[in-house]
């Protein structure tokens, strides 16, 4: 089958094609004879209950430097696209809840992968909540004295912004850490939503895995180790990817979350686990497809699209 897809996403031509999961998504689609159309977020407009986005025809190329070709751009209905990815990366602010509203209008007659509504509702460091049992513990406040307490307890611990991502200002504070009052004034001011606390993990050391599942099923893994200098084990942030394979506690993991994934429309999923612990269902624009395919892994763009085109085909 033929589809009409767009991509909802970041600048295209700021991508870095090597390790970008959208990049692989659009590749895969073209490859199988869909349709490519672009735009980005601030090309939305809606009028009345009609939705509408200033879209360019779309091809790209697995090359470095000259990876994409954009046509002519065209004002059109969003809701004539059987498909649109959602795939800008966070920050997940109130710019990217509003496209959520927006794409929830056309949808499922329009297939927005992942389902805007639920994108919305299950912020990555959020919806993990609903597992106590498989997370390590976790507060979630901005309030100083619960923090302390929580410190107190747990005696090493890690701070996070709640609607970060990347690694990007990851905190672990130990018992004696004089630095505490500082960076919680730092935070104060820097961010006006809760923080995450969570024990911290030694295991973090042998790796942070990022899962990727597509609808509730198992879609290939990599094990991203931290540079020796460095807590944090995001690509991005100088982590090396590894091989890796499943433990039988990331299958129990990955049997837990399956039914709410699939119930919620969330197709294409990346979780993070260290250790025995799930840290982040990541739902907003999760990566690793390109990483898993190259340590030999399985081709997650191939099983999204499998998918896509079955619930196309059923209606769904």
């Amino acid at each position: 089958m033929t589809l009409k897809v767009a991509v909802q996403m970041d600048p295209i031509e700021r991508i870095n094609i090597k390790g970008d999961s959208t990049f692989a998504l659009l590749l895969e689609a073209q490859a199988r004879g869909h349709s490519l159309s672009y735009y980005t977020p601030d090309r939305m407009a809606q009028v009345g209950d009609r939705l509408f986005a200033r879209v360019e025809p779309l091809a790209v190329r697995d090359k470095a430097g000259d990876h994409f070709t954009l046509g002519t751009a065209e004002r059109v209905p969003l809701d004539s696209f059987d498909v649109i990815l959602l795939r800008q990366d966070p920050p997940f602010d109130l710019s990217y809840i509003t496209t959520t509203h927006m794409l929830e209008r056309i949808h499922p007659r329009t297939l927005v992968v992942n389902n805007p509504a639920e994108v919305r509702n299950a912020p990555e460091k959020i919806l993990v909540t609903s597992f106590p049992q498989l997370m390590p513990p976790t507060l979630i406040t901005r309030d100083k004295e619960e923090i302390k307490a929580f410190r107190a307890e747990h005696q090493d611990i890690v701070m996070k912004p709640l609607y970060g991502h990347g690694g990007g200002g990851v905190f672990r504070i130990t018992r004696d850490d004089l630095n505490f009052g500082s960076l919680y004034d730092m935070f104060a001011a820097t961010f006006r939503e809760p923080w995450v606390i969570q024990k911290f993990l030694p295991a973090v050391k042998q790796g942070d895995k990022r899962i990727l599942l597509v609808d509730g099923e198992f879609a290939g893994a990599v094990n991203r180790v931290p540079a020796e200098d460095d807590l944090r084990s995001n690509m991005v942030r100088g982590g090396s990817p590894k091989a890796t394979d499943l433990t039988p506690r990331e299958r129990e993991i990955i049997e837990t979350l399956k039914p709410a994934l699939v119930s919620r429309g969330l197709i294409f999923v990346g979780i993070d686990v260290i250790g025995d612990w799930l840290t982040e269902i990541n739902v907003t624009s999760p990566t690793g497809i390109r990483a898993v395919k190259n340590l030999g892994g399985p081709d997650a763009a191939v099983m999204t699209w499998d998918v896509i085109e079955k619930k196309r085909k059923s209606g769904a």
